[in-house]
């Protein structure tokens, strides 16, 4: 193991070996860390389990993502339903990346707070009555966000009084909140993973890296933000690999943690350093030609203290390495699809 300080981060190979033979549900698998996420787990030889709505749809995904997992049926809607399905299948732990919001087109007040909040009390309380006696690890990872902090500044430590501003945010603080009532109140080994700047293959289409791979096609100029915020950006592979040490951990019931690299890059510098790896000349970046989102946070670097603490790793792509993967992957799904 590392300290704190640098140093190679432990094999994860010891973290894959654990859940090998485990069952696990993956709620949002078809998802964009979801996919990723269950990817991970069917690399350890875990037994997934994957609760979708469209069973035709998700096949392709899950294709794709070298997914083979047992596919079941499920609205999440659907209280009743998902309650059954966590007793059949009695998993050791769950992996929640359920959500709605994150796509701005998803604005219903109703279904972001069945969907982020809600739901993680059913997960929860279904749990409590399959507990697996034999398992050491959390009885669920829920998978929260940044945004649940809002307009604070500071570090983003944990314990931090969040101020979410958007309904997305609000709807993952709250729950957040049943995760660690529900804990607390039934005995449940839970934890909430905070996501911050994620990017990699399956991003949706209209997000930062995707549409500069996309203006790659032409030599038209690309119209872009001042970029002046700085987001911590995380690979998508890291911070999957980062829910799976999670669910090893010894966190507290209901503990909150922050998964992110803890260093800070401006949208700018993220911007420039993907375009030099895509192929895109910096005389196309029109930085400036689009307003800057109210919503952008302002913070300085989040504190990883916790995710160390416990994991005794970090994530190490840099931004550089996670295009260059992202292109590479790419590379590979459209030469899947061409044989």
């Amino acid at each position: 193991m590392t300290d704190n300080g640098a140093g190679k981060n432990e094999n994860f190979g010891n973290y894959l070996q654990a859940y090998q033979g485990v069952k696990v549900l993956v709620p949002g698998a078809t998802g964009f860390i979801g996919r990723w996420t269950a990817r991970k787990l069917c690399a350890a030889g875990a037994k997934v389990y994957l609760p979708v709505r469209d069973i035709a749809a998700a096949k392709s995904v899950f294709a794709e993502y070298g997914i083979a997992g047992e596919i079941c049926e499920l609205d999440l809607l659907n209280e009743k339903a998902i309650g059954e399905l966590i007793r059949q299948i009695r998993p050791a732990i769950i992996f929640n990346l359920a959500g709605y919001g994150i796509d701005r087109t998803e604005t219903a007040e109703d279904l972001a707070y069945r969907i982020n909040a809600r739901l993680v009390e059913i997960l929860c309380h279904s749990m409590v009555e399959t507990t697996d006696a034999g398992w050491s690890g959390q009885n669920i990872v829920h998978v929260g966000t940044a945004m649940e902090y809002g307009a604070i500044s500071g570090d983003l430590a944990e314990i931090s009084a969040p101020h979410p501003t958007t309904l997305y945010g609000k709807s993952k603080l709250a729950g957040t909140q049943n995760l660690a009532r529900c804990c607390w109140e039934n005995g449940l080994k839970g934890l909430t993973a905070r996501l911050f700047a994620v990017y990699g293959p399956g991003e949706a289409p209209a997000r930062l890296l995707p549409t500069l791979i996309k203006a790659a096609e032409t030599d038209e100029a690309i119209a872009l933000t001042a970029g002046l915020h700085e987001r911590d950006f995380i690979y998508v592979e890291d911070a999957a690999e980062g829910l799976l040490r999670l669910g090893l951990s010894s966190a507290k019931p209901g503990e909150i943690i922050n998964l992110a690299t803890g260093a800070l890059s401006s949208i700018r510098n993220f911007t420039e350093t993907a375009a030099r790896q895509i192929g895109i000349s910096g005389e196309r970046l029109k930085f400036g030609a689009l307003p800057t989102r109210a919503e952008e946070m302002k913070h300085e670097p989040v504190t990883i203290e916790r995710l160390r603490n416990l994991t005794r790793w970090k994530p190490p792509t840099t931004i550089a390495e996670g295009v260059r993967k992202t292109l590479a992957f790419g590379q590979k799904s459209a030469l899947q699809i061409v044989v």
